[in-house]
C-alpha cells in the first residue's frame, strides 16, 4: 500500500512544483508590488518545502555538505552521460509532461540560442539545472532546490517566507545573527557560503571551464534576494555589480523557456556535440 511521505521528508509533491511556483511568483508583466504575495495558505505544500529549507540550512550543514560535494568524487561523466543520468529522476506523479529533463534543459538553451545570446550562454542554459543529480544522490529536495540565500550572516526580509528562519538553530548564534556576520564588508558573493542545492555544486562543477559570466548565472541564478530584490549589496565588490547584469539577463530563460515546443534532441545533438565538445574535455569530475 502506498504511503503518504512526511512533510519533512517531501514537503513538495514533485521536484518541479518549486519551478512552478516561481514561474508563477515572477510571471512575467506581474507588478513589482505583486511578486511578493507568498500565502502559505494558498501554497501549502511549498511553504512546507520552505519551513524545512530555512530550518535546516545552517552554517554547519552548508559547509558538511560542501566538503562531502565540492571534491568532485563522484566519478567521470560527459555532459551528455551527466544529463541521461539526470533522465533517470523520473516523475510519477506528474500526468501533464512526458518531457524528458534533458528535453527540459534544451528549451532553456534554445531559448538562450534562439535570441541571439553568445555560444557560452547557450551552454549555461543547458547546464544550469544539471546539479539537480543532487537528489540522484540522495540528499532531499530543500537541498537540493528552492531560493538561496547566504548563511552565516543575518538572513534578509526579503527572502522567501523569511519567517521560517525563526526555527532555524542559527537564529540563536550572536555572530550569524549580524548583519555581516562572519564576512566583511564588500567581501564579493564567491566568498560568501549560500544556501546548498544545484546552483552551487554545478557551478563548483564548471569552475575549471567557463567564464565568470556564465559561473554567475548558475551559482546565483536562484539568489532572487539579491538580483531581484536588491538584498546583500553590503556583501558586493565590484565584479558582483559588473556580473548582476548577466545574472539578470539570464533569469528569464531559467523561468520562461519551460512550456515552449518539445525540442527534438536527436536533431540538435550534433550542434551539442560540437558545443559541448569547444568547452569540454570528453569527461569532467562531478
Amino acid at each position: 500500500m502506498a504511503t503518504t511521505p512526511q512533510p519533512s521528508q517531501s514537503p513538495l509533491q514533485r521536484l518541479d512544483d518549486w519551478d512552478d511556483f516561481l514561474e508563477g511568483r515572477y510571471k512575467e508583466g506581474k507588478a513589482e508590488s505583486e511578486f511578493r504575495q507568498y500565502d502559505a495558505k494558498a501554497n501549502p505544500s511549498v511553504a512546507e518545502f520552505y519551513r524545512v529549507n530555512h530550518e535546516k540550512q545552517t552554517v554547519a550543514y552548508v559547509l558538511d555538505k560542501e566538503k562531502q560535494y565540492f571534491g568532485l568524487n563522484r566519478g567521470q561523466k560527459s555532459i551528455w552521460e551527466a544529463a541521461d543520468y539526470l533522465n533517470t529522476l523520473v516523475d510519477d506523479s506528474d500526468p501533464d509532461t512526458d518531457l524528458t529533463q534533458t528535453e527540459h534543459l534544451l528549451q532553456t538553451s534554445e531559448a538562450i540560442r534562439a535570441d541571439g545570446h553568445p555560444r557560452w550562454m547557450v551552454l549555461t542554459g543547458f547546464l544550469h539545472d544539471l546539479g539537480k543529480c543532487l537528489c540522484l544522490y540522495g540528499e532531499p529536495q530543500w537541498g537540493v532546490v528552492g531560493d538561496t540565500f547566504p548563511v552565516g550572516c543575518a538572513w534578509s526580509d526579503e527572502i522567501v517566507f523569511p519567517e521560517y528562519f525563526r526555527g532555524n538553530p542559527d537564529a540563536h548564534v550572536p555572530e550569524y545573527q549580524s548583519k555581516y556576520g562572519i564576512y566583511e564588508p564588500n567581501c564579493g558573493l564567491e566568498n560568501v557560503h549560500m544556501s546548498f542545492g544545484h546552483d552551487g555544486y554545478i557551478a563548483e562543477i564548471m569552475k575549471p571551464y567557463l567564464r565568470d559570466e556564465a559561473l554567475y548565472m548558475l551559482r546565483f541564478h536562484s539568489f532572487y534576494a539579491w538580483h531581484r530584490h536588491g538584498a546583500y549589496a553590503h556583501l558586493m565588490n565590484d565584479k558582483d555589480a559588473a556580473m548582476l547584469e548577466w545574472v539578470r539577463k539570464f533569469n528569464p530563460y531559467d523561468l520562461y523557456s519551460k512550456g515552449h515546443s518539445k525540442p527534438d534532441v536527436k536533431q540538435l545533438k550534433p550542434y551539442y556535440d560540437e558545443l559541448f565538445a569547444e568547452f569540454f574535455p570528453e569527461k569532467i569530475a562531478w
